[in-house]
């Protein structure tokens, strides 16, 4: 079965004000501004203290009637409610009256696939660091392309101050796999948005014939031959420290957290950047995350 195409979303589906595509540096000052219990670190990058410090799996929604609850290893929500849910977060957005938009993609080559994010501005540091972890449209399109208006397969709309009283957890996130669509309402904690993509995109690939690996990638050079090499692990058990470590200089690392594999063998990667623990972090153990975590430039989270 071929996946449904996209491309048919609305342009500007909300009546608001949009800041397409800010900077870095326009976003940490949108994040110093609008986002609540954030802070510059001594290292002069920003750090957020989240609400939530995880995923929230049990508060997560698969839009699908009662009949279709067994074709899912997730939570279910019906289709009526799910749109209540959605309105009232087309509502909010519009109260608030500004949405950062960030455009760009997951994959590179042929594994590139379109995503645009929106985000209401106290999730700025959540848009911030997605634009990070996104390889940007000028990586992947062309001259022609750029000129063109971005047409996304994947959608995610994310507005961490939606806090749903009537909710278990006072808060939801709503996947639509019709229309390709990931709704986070309530939720302050970045990997809502890495996540909601990466489900989206796991469906996608698994309807054209592939998988998509919860696994690291390195290159790895062996009697003078380059080759890829996949390391699979479940959380917490060490696919980024050993994707980042050093065996000798014959290996690189190439990807952290997941892969494509296509029906013809190829490997393509997912995400431009890393998302890493610091607990237990050390110079000695994990010297380009440590760097990485340090750098001005970077974006933490309930880091001290």
């Amino acid at each position: 079965m071929s996946p449904k195409e996209t491309g048919n979303f609305a342009e500007k589906p909300y009546q608001v004000k949009y800041i397409t595509d800010p900077n870095q540096k326009e976003l940490r000052e949108l994040a110093l501004k609008y986002t609540p219990a954030i802070m510059k670190t001594a290292y002069g990058n920003i750090n957020k203290l989240t609400r939530f410090k995880a995923r929230m799996a049990k508060f997560t929604y698969i839009i699908a009637p009662e009949s279709d609850k067994s074709k899912y290893s997730g939570n279910i929500i019906d289709p009526a409610k799910a749109r209540e849910l959605i309105e009232r977060q087309r509502v909010y957005i519009e109260k608030m009256g500004t949405l950062i938009e960030i455009n760009g993609y997951y994959g590179y080559g042929k594994g590139a696939m379109p995503v645009q994010w929106f985000y209401t501005p106290e999730a700025a540091n959540v848009a911030g660091m997605q634009q990070v972890l996104a390889f940007s449209r000028s990586a992947i399109e062309s001259k022609e392309q750029l000129n063109q208006p971005f047409k996304p397969k994947f959608r995610l709309v994310f507005t961490a101050g939606l806090v749903l009283d009537d909710q278990p957890g006072k808060l939801a996130i709503i996947v639509d796999l019709d229309n390709w669509t990931t709704y986070v309402m309530g939720s302050d904690y970045f990997g809502e948005t890495k996540k909601g993509v990466l489900r989206m995109l796991n469906e996608y690939v698994y309807r054209l014939g592939g998988l998509v690996l919860h696994a690291g990638a390195k290159k790895v050079t062996i009697d003078g031959k380059a080759m890829s090499m996949g390391i699979l692990g479940l959380s917490g058990t060490g696919k980024t420290t050993t994707t980042f470590s050093k065996q000798g200089e014959l290996a690189q690392p190439i990807q952290d957290d997941m892969i494509v594999m296509w029906p013809d063998g190829a490997l393509t990667i997912t995400e431009n950047g890393c998302f890493a623990k610091t607990y237990g972090l050390t110079p000695e153990t994990e010297p380009v995350l440590y760097a990485g975590s340090i750098h001005p430039d970077a974006w933490v989270e309930n880091v001290f």
